[in-house]
């Protein structure tokens, strides 16, 4: 049971790749630029933890579903794998909704007027 959080948020990542890799939104649509932004979210959200726990305003709950292994004081392992899904799910998400919205009825017209 300590590692139903950790296997869930894994699953959750896995389900995030998979539509990437069906819709090719992120980084199966450029795996470099993906990995660079998500380098740089996982590290900001890393620091932002951490300015958190020093200032004592993030504080690490007991809970029966995590592993309870930590990285740090008040850092439990599950949290740099939940800022990955967070930073995976939001690019797949905004890279899925722009591709929405570049479908939308008035920008295919305006694409089909620049490209006659």
């Amino acid at each position: 049971m300590g590692v139903l959080y950790l296997v869930s948020l894994l699953l959750g990542i896995t389900c995030m790749l998979l539509l990437d890799h069906r819709f090719r939104l992120f980084f199966w649509h450029d795996a470099k630029a993906a990995a660079i932004v998500t380098a740089v979210g996982v590290l900001f959200f890393l620091g932002w933890d951490a300015a958190g726990i020093g200032l004592g305003i993030f504080l690490r709950g007991e809970g029966t579903i995590a592993t309870g292994i930590l990285l740090a004081p008040e850092l439990p392992l599950e949290e740099p794998v939940f800022l990955l899904f967070l930073t995976l799910c939001t690019m797949v998400l905004y890279t899925g909704a722009r591709r929405l919205l570049s479908l939308a009825p008035g920008k295919r017209r305006q694409r089909e007027r620049e490209n006659a």
